[in-house]
């Protein structure tokens, strides 16, 4: 039995620890460019040196300034995203000395090749800063959400105290101090959807409280999501549709209106995707019949009116904002936000029968916990076996905070869970190491994609082993080493990668490459890493006709995406058999999961193969595929 109040408390003391890991980590990187700054900063989080360019309004009539910035050759994978606060600085000597934060609120409007615009509070916001950049050379660092963590802490506290009966049996079968129930219902079918998708929606829409649909990669989760979102308005007058992520609920959004469904975005217009931005409040808002009624009223009210006339217009303000915002949200079938975007003002008293929360298993509880205070019932799908939360603070995770409550409930209530088991992204033998070891053996090949390949003469798996060249074997070859930024690295491993790459074009030939648009992913699981391989490519001039075919990035950064081929480079190469954060699976799980017809794995079978997941893939490849084990090369050429 979980005690309430002490399993509240506890998880509003881990968001505790992770806002100040959060603080911590920005008032060490403020300090360290103050005490070591000699040049310019390239950092995924940080730019210095910036020049401001031109201001202007944005269509929500904020004011913007641009943020201009030399662009590195090996440029990093930039943490700025529109929404995201931003903190401007300088250093108070030229080349060091302590770095001041300018205290004024910008938030990340949008962001470019060497350039990004940020919104200001205001036009003397502006003026201040021009002013102290005539004196100094300012820097733009990522700063703090503490929104975010605000609205976890007073969530969790709602929860914790909240006694709305049917929230507290919600509360309590989440919590697993009660047994979920289901309701009976006639078999539904929907001739398009296989049977584990069928499947999958007669439990959402059979279950009281709480359903999960788990759907490993490339098995129609979103397909599925959308048509249980459907079926369920069938029944019900309108559902609430959440993720952890504006992206995530952006994706959603897209393939409900595609079916017709009349959406309503909530959230900051600056973080929703241009399809999006249409649906959303704001834009609704000013779009309502009674608008200009209501801009003229706020109009005459800032150029003075008073007395009687002041007290009559302020009445019929709020008397159209009430009915402006009650038009939008009952006309809307579906109300989509993040999980912390539920928590907005304008969603003060909304209650919805359902939440349907996406991508749930990349989603930190105490932000669930915002959305969950709306609902009766809530449906969470995604995948537990696939990339967790992002959580800084070590400690934190430890204790649990990374432990989403998606998977917390596949735990307690397994008869709450349907897998969905045909995919129909990979080769059958791309699938089938991944569905052994992370979903019981259960997934199947769907006919249309078991047997894909770029080539009928190629197989679809391929470890290119590196041992016998690495620095494990000698005082020459390949080896892992940090950068200053405190990735890795392994450069004749990159060059390897490149090298690999070429040969793989050529074998196919570039003009098939072209003409059947054939796409190449390169993941690796370390920044350092996929900014080198960035940097090699960019040397060659072969690659250059073939650029727009192949993407390179880290694990994270391929979460949700799929290419042809795919070659991951895993960097790790030491005597030691260490390999760090390679040790979380589900990264990997990830990684092998992108490909549709080739996968290939570049790295040092023996560092590797210590740990019994890289063994068993490598045994996998073996019998599947090919195993290719370099013999002591002279020197691999820079390709």
């Amino acid at each position: 039995m979980t005690n309430t109040g002490t399993y509240f408390s506890r998880l509003r003391e881990l968001v505790a620890m992770e806002l100040r890991e959060e603080q911590e980590s920005y008032r060490r990187s403020l300090e360290a460019k103050g005490a070591s700054l000699t040049g310019a900063i390239h950092e995924p989080a940080c730019r210095y040196p910036i020049h401001l360019g031109n201001n202007a309004y944005n269509p929500m009539g904020q004011l913007t300034v641009e943020l201009r910035y030399e662009i590195e050759e090996d440029e990093v994978e930039l943490e700025f995203e529109p929404g995201k606060p931003a903190t401007l600085f300088y250093l108070q000597e030229a080349g060091g000395g302590t770095a001041v934060p300018l205290q004024h609120q910008c938030y990340v409007e949008a962001v470019g090749d060497g350039v990004m615009s940020v919104s200001l509070p205001s036009k003397a916001a502006l003026q201040s800063i021009r002013d102290i950049a005539e004196r100094h050379l300012l820097g733009v660092q990522l700063g703090v959400d503490n929104t975010s963590f605000r609205v976890m802490q007073e969530s969790l506290s709602a929860a914790e105290h909240k006694e709305d009966e049917r929230f507290v049996r919600l509360r309590d079968v989440l919590l697993g101090n009660a047994k979920p129930s289901f309701r009976s219902l006639p078999r539904l079918s929907f001739p398009w959807l296989n049977a584990s998708q069928n499947d999958a929606i007669q439990r959402v829409v059979e279950a009281q409280e709480v359903s999960i649909v788990h759907g490993p990669p490339g098995t129609g989760k979103t397909t599925t999501l959308v048509e249980a979102i459907i079926e369920t308005l069938e029944r019900e007058t309108q559902v609430l549709v959440c993720a952890p992520s504006n992206a995530a609920v952006d994706w959603i959004s897209e393939q409900l209106m595609r079916r017709g469904v009349n959406v309503l975005r909530v959230g900051n217009p600056l973080r929703m995707s241009d399809e999006m931005l249409e649906c959303s409040y704001e834009r609704r808002y000013a779009s309502h019949p009674d608008y200009h009624e209501l801009w003229n009223i706020r109009r005459t009210l800032a150029q003075g009116a008073k007395g009687e006339q002041a007290h009559r217009l302020r009445n019929r303000q709020t008397e159209l904002e009430i009915k402006i915002n009650a038009d939008l949200f009952n006309e809307a079938r579906v109300v989509s936000s993040t999980l912390i975007g539920s928590a907005y003002r304008i969603m003060d008293r909304r209650r919805f029968s359902t939440l349907f929360i996406d991508e749930a298993a990349q989603a930190l509880e105490p932000a669930c916990w915002a959305a969950i205070l709306r609902a009766d019932r809530v449906v969470m799908s995604g995948d537990h076996q696939q990339l967790p939360p992002t959580v800084k603070s070590i400690e934190a995770a430890h204790d649990g905070l990374a432990d989403t409550l998606m998977q917390k409930v596949v735990g307690l209530h397994p008869q709450c869970v349907t897998l969905l088991t045909v995919q129909y992204r990979m080769n059958e033998d791309i699938m089938a190491f991944s569905s052994r070891w992370f979903y019981h053996g259960l997934l199947k090949a769907a006919p249309e994609a078991a047997h894909r390949q770029v080539s009928p003469l190629d197989t679809p798996l391929t470890w290119i082993d590196t041992s016998e060249f690495s620095g494990t074997a000698g005082d020459s070859g390949p080896s892992e080493a940090r950068t200053r930024t405190g990735s890795l690295t392994n450069a004749q491993e990159a060059r390897l990668v490149i090298h690999s790459l070429r040969d793989y074009i050529e074998m196919l030939s570039p003009q098939k490459i072209e003409s059947e648009r054939v796409d190449f992913g390169i993941i690796t699981p370390y920044r350092g890493q996929a900014r080198l391989i960035r940097r090699l490519l960019r040397m060659q001039h072969y690659f250059r006709r073939l650029r727009r075919h192949i993407s390179v990035g880290t694990v994270d950064g391929f979460q949700g995406q799929e290419r042809d081929v795919i070659v991951i480079s895993l960097v790790r190469d030491n005597a030691d058999g260490q390999i760090g954060f390679l040790r979380d699976l589900r990264r990997m799980n990830v990684a092998i999961t992108r490909a549709r017809m080739k996968l290939i794995i570049v790295g040092n079978a023996e560092t590797l193969s210590r740990h019994r997941f890289y063994r068993a893939l490598a045994e996998h490849i073996r019998r599947h595929g090919e195993m290719i084990t370099l013999p002591p090369p002279e020197e691999i050429q820079n390709p």
